[in-house]
């Protein structure tokens, strides 16, 4: 199966579906993975600006993925919607070079002004050809429809932590949902609902067989 990732700023898939995306490539699957932010503007004063790009690459080296399984865009974070028409050129550019089967993005009912605007275009490129999904980040949702489980061992969960880690720069600034707490706590309440001892949720957009 091909897989796309869209990460309004770098962390965001990682957070969202970092068990997942390590369940898929150990199965075999293809993943391509955009980021469209790097999110300059929001470290820490006393950090280089590339700092959460380079955090990114050290993800992606980690799994074994190589220049060709991802691309980083350099968008302002928090004013994505002055490109939007950039961000959906770009996705329409993968559709027809990866070609997905599944898109996997932020959800249209997160509140973060970058993540509706990824949200949408995602929408907009994809929904007449690949299968559509959306991560969870309760701290920007009001509602969230938890319609799809994707089941994880502790592998899944232990790597999805390791993942995380290499955003030093979010441990620096006391992002309590980075927290090896938080990850195993939500994954322990997905988990329950689908009868897995870890899960990620997530809202079905568009579902194709």
């Amino acid at each position: 199966m091909k897989v796309l990732i869209l990460s309004p700023h770098t962390d965001d898939a990682e957070l969202g579906c970092g068990g997942s995306i390590f369940k898929f490539l150990n199965r075999g699957d293809d993943i391509y993975w955009i980021v469209f932010s790097t999110a300059e503007d929001s470290l820490p004063k006393n950090l280089p600006k590339n700092t959460l790009r380079e955090e990114f690459i050290r993800v992606v080296q980690s799994l074994n993925l190589s220049s060709d399984n991802y691309s980083i865009c350099n968008f302002k974070v928090r004013y994505l919607h002055e490109h939007r028409q950039k961000i959906l050129d770009k996705l329409i550019e993968v559709r027809i070079s990866f070609n997905p089967d599944l898109v996997i993005g932020p959800s249209v009912n997160d509140f973060h002004q970058d993540h509706q605007i990824v949200a949408n275009e995602m929408i907009r490129a994809f929904k007449t050809t690949s299968s559509i999904i959306s991560y969870e980040l309760p701290w920007n949702h009001v509602t969230f429809n938890t319609q799809l489980f994707i089941k994880l061992n502790n592998e899944h969960i232990s790597k999805k932590c390791s993942l995380l880690r290499n955003y030093q720069s979010q441990f620096l600034k006391n992002r309590l949902y980075f927290s090896k707490e938080y990850i195993y706590g939500i994954g322990t309440t997905r988990g329950i609902q689908c009868n897995s001892k870890y899960a990620e949720a997530f809202e079905v957009v568009r579902w194709m067989i």
